[in-house]
């Protein structure tokens, strides 16, 4: 399939991760997340815990929900009258549903929005795979479903970030903090065949730099890591990192989920709960800035980025050391963990 800027799509679909509502979805919504790795039964159990801890309730619906709100109108103002749908990978609305239901609305061409600012499997072409899955079930043939690129490095997801940082920061006082970005650790042998890592470097330092921090005021670390001990993993984790720049002069942190679009349960967990009491434990003050979420910066560049793939927009903008992110992934781009590179590939 070529790489074609076009403007006969008919619908927009917002795809993201899911997730439960009530306790009663736990389990079953873990399930859905781990199905086919062979996670231990206890292993589910600590982590349906987390959820237990908020009432079985994970925000990320409710985010995906409010982001839509702005969204919409948003969309309507630039032009854009595509209908908008939304589907999860792991939790109701199932994207299976939504996709059922656009075809059954007469649906035929679909741009998808990922939820996901970086490149990796697990955040674009797993995501890509569950959308054909899903057009496959409905009777679609999979040139129907295109994506937005990822966004780590536009102008507008940088300045939405550092605008959460600076207002974070105003709790210090003018005082020197030190910048921690977060982002979902992933095995080291799927960071290998992708640019998730240099992506998240890059926009970490972009807005470390937008804020007016140096190369030693900020550190890029990783939270959330599942799989089994023994598989090497991306880090250092955040926790190990704020117990070891304790000992330094600065006592003030700023932590920047960079990684993660919304504040849903890896960052209330893993940030608010368990890093902020790392802090609490070892002298540091800590702030946790919030996520994109919907900042009208960032609603405002997602609505450009659909306008970019309608045509409409012809400046594809990307700020740093590398070009704006491909719209088509190559043959080889982010293949699964333990698996060679598909022959062909959705696109």
């Amino acid at each position: 399939m070529t790489d074609t800027q076009t403007d006969n799509y008919d619908a927009i679909l917002v795809v993201g991760f899911g997730g439960p509502e009530k306790k009663e979805d736990v389990m079953p919504f873990l399930e859905n997340v781990t199905r086919g790795r062979n996670i231990p039964r206890e292993r589910l159990e600590e982590v349906a815990e987390h959820y237990y801890h908020y009432d079985g309730v994970s925000p990320i619906n409710q985010q995906v929900r409010d982001l839509l709100e702005v969204l919409k109108p948003a969309l309507r103002d630039a032009g854009v009258t595509l209908p908008v749908y939304w589907g999860n990978r792991n939790w109701h609305p199932m994207l299976e549903d939504t996709v059922a239901q656009m075809k059954a609305d007469g649906v035929e061409k679909v741009l998808g929005l990922v939820l996901a600012a970086y490149s990796s499997y697990s955040s674009c072409l797993q995501y890509r795979e569950d959308m054909y899955r899903a057009g496959e079930a409905s009777g679609w043939e999979a040139s129907q479903f295109d994506k937005i690129r990822v966004f780590y490095n536009h102008p507008a997801f940088i300045k939405a970030n550092a605008d959460h940082v600076r207002e974070a920061a105003e709790a210090f006082g003018g005082e020197p903090y030190h910048l921690v970005l977060t982002a979902h650790s992933i095995p080291n042998s799927m960071a290998d065949s992708c640019n998730y890592e240099q992506q998240l470097q890059e926009a970490s330092r972009l807005v470390a730099e937008a804020v007016g921090l140096g190369p030693e005021d900020w550190k890029l670390v990783y939270q959330s890591r599942s799989g089994r001990p023994q598989d090497p993993w991306l880090e250092p984790d955040v926790c190990d990192y704020l117990k070891e720049f304790a000992g330094g002069e600065v006592k003030n942190v700023v932590v920047l989920p960079i990684g993660f679009l919304s504040d849903h349960m890896e960052v209330m967990f893993d940030l608010d709960e368990e890093a902020q009491e790392v802090c609490a434990e070892v002298g540091l003050k800590m702030q946790r800035a919030a996520t994109v979420g919907t900042h009208p910066k960032f609603v405002g560049m997602l609505v450009e980025l659909i306008q970019e793939r309608l045509g409409e927009v012809k400046t594809r903008k990307a700020i740093g050391q590398f070009e704006a992110n491909h719209d088509v992934c190559p043959l080889d781009c982010c293949p699964a963990p333990a698996r060679r590179p598909a022959t062909s590939r959705p696109q």
